[in-house]
């Protein structure tokens, strides 16, 4: 008998795995566009729209907010909808959100849609990162993980900087006109490349709010959210850093930040490749590095040439650890993972907002120099955190059973 249309034999999805991948990837690119490139056009969307630079800034909170709030709202009203199909509609709500921002004639229609987009957000990288994760063998789960989370970070490397350089001279319309088209391409890519991935049962919705209350799916969030929060705590005020402690001028600090996202793509495929081998000791492994390389900067900031390549080592460190933390999720909530792995996205979103704010408290309180200091002290609880989620499940192995993902420790 032949399979019905839409599946897959081994054979066929070993054949379609690279491309499959890469719609996905298309999509987290797309996605790490519409986040970012708002950050480079603020003047222009606020000279266009007769609003303040403080009036357009809610564009990135209302983001971040959309993200927190709605990838486990979305995920509550859909978890029973075959993945790939609630793929589509998520990149079909995400090409409209950015369609109306392109043609958003008021400020508050812009938020909106910002707000909108951002639904998709969350909700798409979770359910993407689990299909990825079943295209695959077991052993390589983390790798595929990482290579779709890669299109996050080369969004932030050669998408927004390019997307930029299109607002300003094209207008900012134009940019949110581009990922539209990126939204459009990926969307068809995934319909004709990814497979329908049969699941034996759909957790309800009672399982997957159990999945993601479980308590070690809420401490690895918790790590994850403070790992996050690290990053962004120095990250956010990593410009100033550089242009009033070490002394560069500003058009080199964007060099230094294309070399940080370098850095960051290395880390990203790495740590995938750490966590297929060693899950948590990789993880706890990499949380110490990365406290180690941010504490590093109380000594290297005076130094242009050791800041330069501690910018680098940190880029790698502090994204080495995304692909496990996201394997680790699907790993605990393996039942019902869907909610759990999107809510990741929420709980990263909140470290990250968290950690932008601890910042600004730190600098009004005892200066720019007291950044690496806390970015070090939240990348230990982190460690901590990773610590203690690994004892929880020590000794435990785990299986990949009929497309349910579950693994050792």
């Amino acid at each position: 008998m032949n399979p019905a249309k839409g599946h897959t034999s081994p054979s066929q999805r070993k054949e379609r795995f690279p491309l499959s991948l890469l719609c996905l990837t298309l999509g987290a690119f797309a996605i790490g566009m519409t986040e970012f490139i708002i950050m480079g056009l603020l003047p222009n969307v606020a000279h266009d729209l007769g609003v303040t630079i403080p009036q357009a800034g809610q564009l990135i909170t209302s983001y971040a907010l959309g993200v927190a709030i709605g990838a486990p709202i979305l995920t509550i009203f859909t978890h029973r909808l075959p993945q790939k199909q609630l793929l589509v509609i998520l990149m079909c709500i995400f090409i409209f959100g950015n369609a109306v921002s392109v043609i958003a004639p008021t400020y508050t229609l812009l938020i909106i849609a910002r707000i909108l987009t951002a639904f998709a957000h969350g909700t798409f990288l979770g359910v993407g990162t689990i299909i990825a994760a079943r295209l695959v063998r077991p052993e390589k789960r983390a790798g595929a993980v990482s290579v779709v989370l890669a299109g996050l970070t080369v969004a932030n490397i050669i998408g927004v900087p390019f997307g930029t350089f299109i607002g300003q001279q094209l207008g900012w319309r134009a940019s949110f006109g581009a990922i539209t088209v990126l939204g459009i391409v990926s969307l068809f890519g995934i319909i004709r490349f990814i497979p329908v991935i049969v699941q034996e049962q759909t957790a309800n919705l009672r399982e997957q709010v159990r999945g993601l209350v479980n308590p070690k799916v809420l401490l690895i969030l918790l790590t994850g959210a403070l790992g996050c929060g690290s990053l962004f705590s120095l990250f956010t005020y990593i410009t100033p850093m550089l242009e009033n402690i070490t002394g560069f001028a500003e058009h080199h600090v964007t060099w230094i930040l294309v070399l940080f996202g370098v850095g960051v793509t290395i880390g990203n495929i790495a740590g995938g490749k750490l966590a297929d081998w060693k899950l948590m000791p990789s993880l706890m492994v990499n949380f110490g590095v990365l406290a180690l390389i941010i504490s590093m900067f109380t000594l290297t900031l005076h130094n242009p040439v050791l800041t330069i390549i501690n910018i680098f080592l940190w880029g790698i460190a502090a994204f080495g650890i995304m692909p496990g933390i996201q394997l680790r999720i699907m790993n605990l909530a393996h039942k019902a993972p869907l909610l759990a792995t999107t809510s990741s996205h929420s709980a990263l979103n909140l470290g990250n907002a968290a950690g932008a704010y601890l910042g600004g408290v730190a600098i009004n309180s005892f200066g720019l120099s007291s950044i690496p200091w806390l970015a070090a002290a939240l990348a230990v609880l982190a460690l901590a955190g990773a610590w203690l989620s690994y004892l929880s499940t020590s000794g435990r192995a785990g299986a990949v059973v009929s497309g349910d993902i579950t693994a050792a420790p």
